[in-house]
């Protein structure tokens, strides 16, 4: 019998005051019974336009029934048909504006918790699931993909599935791309992420770290030499954008990227760290993103006073709703209308303060948005000793700069065939990060899995090259 209560199921989850000190999982997912009432709120609708808003195509109802059923294993397989990271996904993925925006159940009252669910499911599969990945036999030929991220796994995944020998390149000393170095382990714990990838191991995936495609190895190279048939650059979006105002090379200035590879790779924030990072202790952190939302709340379990710097209101904050609020849970202020000029430091070069001004939106444009625009003499400062710059990120230039006739955008972007992700080059694909500069995990993963169809179909003779 459907279960017709117009909300959603709570979400478990640590006490704002307790979990502002420390760096352990804020929600603590669904129990057995919370995931087969949760499931039973879907109708399983004729039509299934949740599956639609999946960048993945999920089989959402058909998982969410073997989930009401408590048929946890056959849910995961379901899942796993389509997708390669369930439990990421069911963390990270902004569900309310994709397969949640399409359910029927949202009409009157609250979505299905279809995200919630698929985190249930992939980790009863972690726990104490029987599903065993079957490694399939070869088809003899070789794929290298750049980048460990959500799309470089995604694409490795599939093809993995089919038979091709896959090898993964990661340039740093771990594999998971910005699913390691970019998300908290509040919001996403690394072995999650490393069990995942295991996962894919046991397809056959394998992982060469330490490897810099662009310096240690070339396209070409990876072609003409190592036998690599087809090549899919997944290589992400590492290279922090600055406003280049005053004072940004002062010490306790941080790009969101240097700040939250510390803290989440190098474990800058336990004791015996090897690479210590800043604890400040009034930190201002310029953006309105999910990574802005992420390097504010990491500094706040820190032991800072952190306020976040934006130049629009809470209405255009880019960050999901639920990380905003998380946010305000845990302490964290918000300068909304406000934009920096400056940076301000002592004699000894350190940060001492953030010059800004307020702004104003301007009526919409063409398209629709509102403008920030300053308002006259409105500049002030505010008390800092650390500024986190978090307003967004571009392509390293270093496969662009070592890959002859490889076609980029004049922001650095890789340019593709969005329908298959083909490049310039013959048999090099592209997708993700490195394509469309920093998105969501599920729009790389979809991404990933397009071209992991576009070299399928390319190495059988059937398609574009």
């Amino acid at each position: 019998m459907a279960n017709m209560s117009l909300t959603k199921n709570e979400m478990p989850a640590q006490e704002p005051q307790v979990r502002n000190q420390n760096f352990l999982e804020v929600a603590l997912g669904y129990s057995k019974e919370q995931a087969i009432d949760e499931a039973n709120r879907c109708l399983n609708c004729k039509h299934k336009p949740c599956i639609s808003g999946c960048p993945v195509r999920i089989d959402i109802p058909a998982f969410i029934q073997e989930t009401a059923r408590g048929n946890f294993d056959t849910a995961y397989e379901i899942i796993s048909r389509s997708s390669s990271l369930p439990a990421v996904c069911g963390r990270v993925c902004p569900q309310e504006s994709q397969c949640e925006q399409k359910c029927v159940r949202g009409i009157k009252g609250e979505p299905v918790a279809i995200g919630r669910l698929e985190r249930f499911v992939a980790d009863y599969q972690n726990t104490y699931g029987n599903t065993k990945l079957t490694k399939p036999a070869s088809n003899g030929h070789k794929i290298a993909v750049i980048g460990s991220g959500p799309s470089g796994l995604a694409c490795a995944g599939d093809l993995a599935k089919k038979g091709y020998s896959v090898t993964i390149f990661e340039a740093l000393h771990l594999a998971g791309g910005v699913l390691v170095y970019g998300i908290p382990e509040f919001r996403l714990p690394k072995a999650i992420v490393q069990k995942e990838i295991n996962a894919l191991k046991e397809l056959g995936v394998e992982i060469a770290t330490n490897v810099i495609i662009g310096k240690t190895l070339s396209i070409e190279e990876l072609q003409n030499e190592y036998g690599f048939e087809a090549v899919f650059v997944g290589s992400g979006a590492g290279l922090p954008n600055f406003m280049n105002i005053p004072g940004e090379n002062l010490k306790g200035v941080y790009s969101a990227n240097e700040f939250l590879t510390r803290v989440n790779l190098m474990k800058a924030y336990t004791p015996d760290s090897t690479t210590p990072i800043q604890k400040g202790k009034k930190v201002m952190v310029v953006g309105g993103g999910n990574v802005a939302m992420d390097a504010a709340r990491c500094a706040k379990r820190l032991g800072a006073e952190v306020t976040i710097v934006y130049r629009r209101t809470e209405n255009e904050l880019p960050a999901r709703h639920e990380e905003v609020e998380h946010a305000k849970e845990e302490g964290i202020q918000f300068k909304l209308l406000t934009s920096p000029i400056e940076i301000k430091g002592d004699s000894n070069g350190w940060v001492t303060g953030l010059c800004c001004q307020e702004m104003t939106l301007s009526q919409p444009d063409d398209s629709g948005r509102r403008k920030p625009v300053p308002l006259e003499n409105s500049a002030f400062e505010m008390e800092a000793d650390c500024v986190i710059m978090s307003i967004g990120t571009s392509p390293n230039p270093l496969i662009k700069d070592t890959t002859k006739g490889l076609s980029i955008r004049n922001w650095g972007g890789i340019i593709v065939d969005e329908a298959t992700g083909l490049t310039s080059l013959t048999g090099v694909y592209a997708g993700g990060d490195a394509v469309t500069g920093a998105a969501t995990v599920i729009l790389a993963m979809g991404a990933g899995k397009t071209a992991a169809e576009a070299i399928d179909s390319y190495l059988k003779g059937e398609g574009a090259s």
